[in-house]
């Protein structure tokens, strides 16, 4: 089939209390029409907007996960981003990571100046920011397209929707409505009623009430379809989000997920997806894999959640990660801790309290929920945890080293040899290595150490000695001899 234009999906990013909420809410309020009484689910994480008649599809939750670990993967989370520079502070650190991160994904972005409509507002000294930073906009010396906006009076939102469908159009989104459905996974949650469920957002085909789902090593059949509004339907198209349910187990954030026809399909496909994340593990690479310390965050208003993730992403560690698998506005609830509980993970709460059968339910599955008030000793405890799920590694290390001088006897099982001393403690009953070459040819144990024709227990100090070695592989001149241990790290 020919391929059909798509609508854009858009991710918003910026510094911490630059808008970024406030413009999407604007947008949301402004632009989309309930379809049935309840209005828009409350925690929905993606949305529908239409400007001139065309839908726009934008990621609620700017900073998501899914956006930084599709990038690992070669595909972008979104078409186009907006970044958002307030008017009253300017360019920031945290303007500067998600420029960073828009950079590095490879998709357009247009500029969107905020909080025009507050008193110390300056468009013009917010412009030379930008400037300052590499932000070239129209105008300016670039041609990155801006547009200064207010959320409070929606003054300026209008021309930047013209300008994402502008940067639509000129991209050539495409896709095949004929096609399987294939997409991304936005976010994923345990629902108490429904178990996993995930948000879609499909990049390609059209979704139908047929086959099941697969994301990464999880699938779900595909028996009811739920859009932005919570409103089933029958299918969805290219760039909708949708929200499936029954997984089988918690999907991850940024997994891509495509259609299969069986279950049978569908398991083995899962099955297969699984070894591949088990053997090459992505964002990492050490060689035994990346361990994910998965949690749930609560705190008392959004931009605490904002601020909180950002202070987490500086932990770093070269075989775990931190995976914010669900966060939200209120106290830790139910199935906050069911959420956690699926995914063997952790409830942080900041200046917010948990619910009493919260509390019970954790108690009981054993599941922790730390409290805090100051960021800094939240991501120290977090830091904590993380390096405490890193399992200790196997790690070789030398303790001595000793040249072959002549071979003196050889049998199937042991060799007798004249070596010399080079580095190190060689010890009786040391596991040895031969190299040979540069390359290992075998190993075995020293059974035996003389000097001077008496028995010794250690070789540590420079000088020719005699050694007998467990070790099927006959030794020969220029040889090395390599005691060394495993120690777990």
């Amino acid at each position: 089939m020919a391929k059909e234009t798509r609508p854009p999906v858009i991710a918003v990013m910026g510094h911490i209390d630059h808008g970024k909420s406030s413009l999407l809410d604007y947008i949301r309020k402004a632009n989309v029409v309930a379809h049935e009484a309840g209005g828009i689910t409350q925690h929905v994480s993606a949305y529908i907007a239409t400007h001139d008649n065309r839908p726009v599809t934008f990621l609620d939750t700017p900073g998501h996960e899914a956006f930084k670990s599709l990038r690992t993967r070669g595909a972008a989370a979104a078409d186009i981003a907006i970044l958002v520079v307030a008017a009253d502070e300017g360019v920031m650190p945290q303007t500067l990571d998600a420029l960073a991160a828009i950079k590095e994904s490879g998709i357009p972005y247009i500029v969107a100046i905020t909080k025009i409509d507050k008193n110390n507002a300056d468009i013009d000294r917010t412009k030379f920011s930008l400037i300052e930073h590499e932000i070239y906009i129209e105008g300016m010396g670039g041609d990155i397209a801006y547009a200064p906006v207010s959320s409070k009076t929606g003054e300026g939102v209008s021309e930047l929707l013209d300008l994402v469908l502008l940067a639509a159009d000129l991209a050539e989104l495409t896709a095949d409505p004929a096609a399987s459905a294939t997409g991304f996974v936005l976010e994923s949650t345990q629902d108490p009623k429904r178990g996993a469920s995930a948000t879609l957002i499909l990049k390609d085909g059209t979704l139908r009430c047929d086959g099941f789902v697969v994301a990464g090593d999880a699938y779900a059949p595909i028996r009811f379809i739920e859009d932005f509004l919570g409103k089933r339907v029958t299918e969805a198209g290219p760039s909708a989000p949708v929200r499936i349910s029954g997984f089988s187990k918690l999907p991850s954030a940024g997994s891509l997920f495509s259609v299969v026809a069986t279950k049978k399909e569908a398991e083995a496909l899962a099955t297969t997806q699984a070894k591949t994340l088990a053997a090459k593990p992505e964002r990492s690479t050490a060689t035994q894999g990346m361990i994910e310390l998965p949690l749930i965050v609560k705190a008392d208003v959004a931009g605490s959640i904002d601020a909180i993730a950002h202070e987490l992403s500086k932990i770093m560690h070269e075989r775990a990660s931190i995976r914010i698998i669900a966060s939200g506005v209120g106290s830790v609830s139910e199935n906050d801790v069911k959420t956690a509980y699926a995914a063997d993970g952790v409830v942080i709460a900041f200046n917010t309290g948990t619910d009493a059968i919260a509390r019970d339910l954790a108690d009981r599955d054993n599941v922790s929920i730390l409290s805090f008030s100051i960021i800094y000793e939240l991501a120290e405890k977090v830091e904590e945890l993380l390096k405490e799920r890193v399992p200790a590694m196997d790690t070789e290390k030398e303790l001595g080293r000793a040249k072959v001088l002549k071979p003196f006897s050889s049998t199937s099982k042991k060799q007798v040899l004249g070596a010399r001393h080079v580095s190190g403690t060689l010890t009786l009953g040391d596991r040895v290595k031969l190299i040979r070459n540069g390359e290992e040819i075998a190993q075995g144990k020293i059974t035996n150490l003389q000097q001077a024709r008496a028995d010794i227990s250690e070789i540590k100090v420079e000088g020719d000695f005699g050694m007998e070695m467990e070790l099927r592989e006959p030794v020969v001149y220029g040889d090395e001899v390599v005691a060394f241990t495993i120690e777990k790290v």
